[in-house]
């Protein structure tokens, strides 16, 4: 199974698209509109008072490295800079396969994500059945404010989206993205759901604290022009 790119979800979106006689219910959500969310989440983040404003533009799952930068972002910040916690703040737009950490187990279960985007559980060997980027949010542990950042265990080397989530890292998903990979769903799987229920189900299944934006590239611009972060890219 190949890797997913973005050629490949806008490839998917097509196939159904004609196979369901064109632009009908299929396609119908493939543009959020104003009307169709509620900002206000993203529109707070945007208007962050921080000091220290980044945001991580994400397309590649990578093996999860992109969190360890992030990890080193905080880190740098905090001791390095003495920056207080709650004068930086971290967006992680994920888009293209990465949007798919933004959801839980169930549905990398469920749709055989890890199959898919050649993601493979550490503990066992085979493709993940689970989402295994969350990992335990070691932040919310006792004592762990107290903990050596030397240390490689304690939370600040932990490198899992629950850990920097406690941080105050906020994760972004991109709906385009979501309804592009319900149909690529659809197509390679052979599903005769509709790409709908599957964005709908995705949707419901979202790891807790994700803002979900219309289009993430236009979000980034919204972030850099209006909310002043700094960009940065992992390869």
């Amino acid at each position: 199974m190949r890797h997913l790119t973005r050629r490949a979800f806008v490839s998917g979106a097509a196939a159904v698209g004609m196979a369901a006689g064109g632009a009908g219910a299929a396609e119908g959500q493939l543009v959020w509109k104003t009307t169709e969310w509620n900002p206000a989440r993203f529109q707070a983040l945007v208007k962050h008072p921080a000091r220290v404003k980044q945001v991580y533009d994400i397309t590649k799952i990578n093996d999860g490295m992109f969190l360890n930068n992030i990890k080193n972002s905080l880190n740098g910040l905090a001791f390095g800079f003495g920056i207080p916690a709650g004068e930086i703040k971290i967006a992680v737009a994920m888009h293209g396969p990465a949007n798919m950490l933004n959801y839980d187990d169930s549905i990398w279960s469920k749709y055989q994500i890890g199959e898919w985007l050649k993601v493979t559980d550490p503990e066992t060997g085979k493709p993940a059945v689970r989402n295994i980027f969350v990992g335990k949010d070691q932040a919310a542990m006792p004592g762990a404010a107290m903990q050596n950042p030397d240390d490689r265990n304690s939370m600040y080397q932990a490198k899992d989206i629950a850990t920097l989530r406690h941080r105050g890292v906020q994760f972004l998903s991109c709906h385009t993205a979501t309804e592009e990979q319900a149909r690529a769903l659809v197509r390679m799987r052979n599903l005769s759901t509709s790409p709908e229920e599957i964005v709908k189900d995705m949707l419901a299944h979202a790891m807790e604290g994700t803002i979900v934006v219309p289009s993430m590239v236009a979000a980034i611009a919204m972030l850099q022009g209006e909310g002043r972060f700094s960009y940065i890219t992992v390869g």
